[in-house]
């Protein structure tokens, strides 16, 4: 381990390339967010910048960390995306974490993905760690085929409707609601995630009232198939975002469940953070709780029959809300072999 000060900056615009090689050098595995280029362009290239943070000693790299933006802000909120360091390291690569916030202005620094066992380095930074709640709520069906809920479907009610936004025209001209969450997004990050991802589409919803923006909520329908082919595909509906006062929640249940009926789905699932369960409960979602008994797959394409738990961090736990497609989640399973 080198005895040498640690140095802690951006990383500048051509480094690209060796940024690359330092992860690919130093990570478990290939990942495909950093080897397709059109996914290392999306997340991290974002207006020119070269979205990382480099450690540096004795003039080599001791550790990177890629980073997410959730606007334009001049002290934007991001999310960490990659986090890596030369084996022997850790000590810079905590220097840097630590570093992230000054290096990059970022009001809060969270994390969607992080590993259990890795925890108490991001609560060492004084940071807030936790499970990613995951809720539901099965389709009125006689019988399911992908899904073991536990309990019967909870009540409905609500007088919101959802209104569908189908461009970004339209989402500029209906603008942002009031929202006090941390992360904050703002119009560029929403239309650039839900409008202009590669290889996925989403449904972006409006709520409103006498004629006053209220929330926007995301979400996206998908096929899960067998990987043997033999058994028709089921179709899940699965909410990705919510930007807006979670209070009216319980209000949305009935539109929700009608949405659910319409898509054909067998089930919606809705993975966060920070929300009340009761209010979710309100919506007719039941909360999963670890060793409950119930199945709710996540891992669609090909099916995987279990269910996946996500822990997470943030440097700033009140107002935090967390979701499915935040940060680098929610992406295709591609292969970069």
């Amino acid at each position: 381990m080198s005895k040498s000060p640690v140095h802690c900056r951006l990383a500048r615009p051509g480094e690209e390339e060796e940024i690359i090689r330092f992860v690919n050098r130093h990570f478990d595995w290939k990942l495909p967010l950093i080897n397709l280029p059109e996914y290392f362009q999306y997340y991290y290239c974002a207006d020119g910048q070269v979205q990382f943070a480099l450690a540096e000693a004795d003039g080599e790299w001791q550790s990177a960390a890629g980073y997410i933006l959730a606007s334009r802000d001049s002290q934007p909120d991001l999310w960490v995306s990659v986090w890596v360091a030369k084996k022997g390291c850790n000590g810079a690569g905590l220097e840097l974490m630590a570093a992230l916030p000054g290096l990059t202005g970022a009001r809060v620094i969270a994390c969607h993905n992080i590993r259990p066992e890795t925890r108490p380095f991001y609560e060492f930074l004084g940071w807030h760690t936790g499970r990613v709640g995951h809720f539901y709520r099965m389709a009125d069906l006689p019988e399911y085929r992908l899904a073991r809920p536990v309990g019967g479907r909870l009540p409905v009610s609500g007088d919101l409707l959802l209104d569908e936004v189908d461009s970004v025209t339209r989402l500029q001209a209906l603008g942002l609601p009031p929202c006090s969450h941390t992360p904050h997004k703002d119009l560029w990050y929403i239309s650039r995630r839900y409008f202009r991802f590669p290889h996925r589409s989403y449904q972006l919803y409006s709520v409103g009232e006498k004629g006053r923006l209220l929330a926007y909520l995301a979400l996206r329908l998908e096929e899960a198939f067998w990987e043997e082919g033999e058994l028709p595909p089921v179709k899940v509906l699965r909410v990705v975002d919510y930007i807006g006062d979670e209070a009216l929640l319980p209000r949305l249940g009935a539109a929700l469940d009608r949405l659910l009926a319409e898509s054909g789905a067998e089930y919606a699932d809705w993975y966060c953070a920070g929300i009340d369960p009761e209010l979710l409960a309100g919506a007719g979602f039941t909360q999963r709780k670890e060793g409950d008994g119930a199945l709710i797959p996540n891992y669609l394409t090909p099916i995987a029959p279990e269910n996946t738990e996500y822990y997470y961090f943030t440097s700033q736990a009140e107002g935090f809300t967390l979701f499915k497609a935040d940060g680098d989640q929610d992406r295709p399973n591609l292969s970069v072999y």
